[in-house]
């Protein structure tokens, strides 16, 4: 990814948002921001002819140094391409280059209507370690995440 993809990584963001079970967010950040608020490597984009079809990267969780190598996930697929196989490439290349960059936890909260994001989280290894209930509201609803985390299996945990 890289900044001259924000318009269409930030639309794709927004066709999440519309949703009502993508993410807390309701509208979309600046560039600074997200750019501020997310790791400089792992940002990823899947394409076809020049076009951005979905997105991927990773936050920090924690300032905390003992947090360095544990990451938030962020994986959002154009509303146009869902159920071709983007979210799994796009997850699969994002657990490969976070590895190689040292990161050893990869965690998510998803929403429990939102099944394609939970499917997917299984599929390339997740597993669910439990559920934060009525933990934010949305739209003035309270809302539950339910926690996926993802353990490396080729950086150290001694």
């Amino acid at each position: 990814m890289k900044p001259e993809d924000w318009d269409s990584v930030s639309k794709i963001y927004e066709e999440g948002i519309a949703t009502g079970f993508a993410t807390f967010e309701t509208s979309i950040p600046t560039y600074e921001s997200w750019d501020n608020a997310h790791l400089k490597t792992c940002r990823l984009v899947a394409e076809r002819n020049g076009e951005v079809l979905g997105w991927a990267a990773l936050s920090p969780v924690s300032s905390r140094c003992v947090y360095g190598g544990v990451a938030e996930v962020s994986v959002y697929v154009g509303q146009n391409n869902r159920g071709l196989g983007l979210g799994e490439l796009l997850m699969n290349r994002l657990i490969s280059k976070s590895e190689a960059d040292g990161l050893w936890t990869l965690q998510s909260g998803i929403f429990p209507e939102n099944e394609g994001s939970i499917k997917l989280h299984k599929k390339v290894g997740f597993r669910c370690i439990g559920k934060r209930e009525r933990v934010g509201k949305l739209a003035g609803e309270w809302k539950d995440n339910v926690l996926f985390e993802r353990r490396s299996t080729t950086v150290g945990i001694d």
